[in-house]
């Protein structure tokens, strides 16, 4: 690969170019996570995929991250396991300064800070691409992202939908991982799994009553809450909804024996009614063959091909129901198919595309890039 040192010329002239990225991560999880963090386990793979392909990598994150490239500590440790998310906005804020100061040192800046993204903006002369992980249909979504001239980047066209003719958008990339090591065997229990977070939005109690009405028993991989919200719904509704069926609850499980979890168990539950921008769980389960019972919500439909990885149902009773067609999926295809779909390789090739979109409109102007698009 060839590297050029100093301001980028784009790379319209350039064969396989070796880029300087820097990748920044919200400081509440370390990269990769002990356990729960979508976003954190995202990062860490892109961040691996991009240096065995030679680009020179700069992780922001927390101190206790463990990444193959270089990283700069934006806290020492993570706050969620510091019990220090009183504070989490200030060490947002924090982070992008952090970022700012040394942004001509990179030839990208690729920031994962959610709304914290977009001050990015004004600060920094450098392309910057924004992936956001959360829903963006909020109300102030709109007012907030269209002062974005470029480089918004959605995780599916299902969180993309509510704001689709903003002109900031540089694509959509899917989330990637590498699971190629994940487990399977066609021997399975009668089990069925839920893996998440004990909160209203993802359904930990809906999932219960699935396994209820389908006579199985439930195992629960989950990380209970920490907002007052997540902890009222904890005690006063999904604490309660265990006594009403066969229900182990495993806490917050490492990476490992979660997937082992979901190789052992007949299907995977997501019942939650909250509009998923993406689902890394589904498509954990779908690696390890275990086919997917889940509500027809967000961008879950991009994930699951119904009746191929599983299938749809609008509430407990339905998607108990659906329950009894699972013998009818093959485990082995549903595996090989969602290994190429949703691969870290899969996610780099889509955000090189955006780095060389980025750079090349940076050198070209608007006008010249958008002709070129089109």
């Amino acid at each position: 690969m060839d590297t050029i040192a100093g301001p980028r010329a784009g790379l319209t002239a350039l064969a396989n170019p070796t880029l300087r990225i820097a990748l920044v991560a919200p400081p509440q999880e370390a990269v990769p996570p002990a356990g729960y963090g979508g976003t954190e386990r995202v990062i860490f793979e892109l961040a691996r995929e991009l240096t065995s392909r030679g680009h020179e990598v700069t992780l922001f994150a927390s101190g206790d991250s463990k990444v193959p490239c270089e990283l700069i500590p934006t806290v020492p440790r993570a706050l969620r396991p510091a019990n220090q998310m009183e504070s989490e906005q200030a060490y947002m804020i924090s982070t992008v300064l952090d970022v700012v100061k040394q942004a001509d040192r990179f030839d990208i800046v690729h920031s994962h800070l959610e709304w914290f993204s977009t001050l990015f903006t004004p600060l920094v002369t450098v392309p910057v691409a924004m992936t956001f992980h959360g829903r963006l249909d909020y109300p102030f979504a709109e007012h907030l992202l269209e002062y974005v001239p470029r480089g918004l980047v959605a995780i599916s066209a299902a969180q993309k939908a509510p704001h689709d003719d903003l002109p900031g958008w540089a694509g959509v990339v899917h989330n990637g991982l590498n699971l190629t090591r994940s487990p399977f065997s066609e021997k399975r229990s009668d089990d069925l799994c839920f893996v998440g977070r004990i909160s209203p939005e993802k359904g930990a109690a809906e999932a219960i009553e699935v396994a209820r009405r389908a006579g199985r028993k439930l195992r629960i991989a989950a990380k209970k809450g920490v907002t007052p919200r997540d902890v009222e719904y904890y005690e006063r509704v999904f604490q309660p909804a265990m006594k009403e069926a066969d229900v182990e609850f495993l806490g917050e499980l490492p990476g490992a024996e979660r997937d082992e979890l979901f190789a052992e168990s007949y299907a995977t539950i997501m019942p939650g009614s909250w509009p998923e921008p993406f689902g890394l769980v589904a498509i954990e389960s779908l690696a390890c063959g275990t086919p997917v019972i889940a509500r027809h919500v967000g961008a879950l439909p991009e994930i699951i091909r119904d009746g191929v990885d599983g299938f749809f149902g609008d509430d407990p009773a339905a998607m108990a129901f659906q329950l009894g067609r699972v013998e009818e999926l093959d485990r082995r295809a549903v595996r090989e198919s969602v290994l190429s779909r949703f691969s870290a390789k899969r996610m780099a090739d889509g955000y090189e595309r955006i780095y060389t979109g980025l750079l090349n409109r940076r050198v070209a102007g608007p006008q010249t890039a958008e002709s070129e698009a089109m």
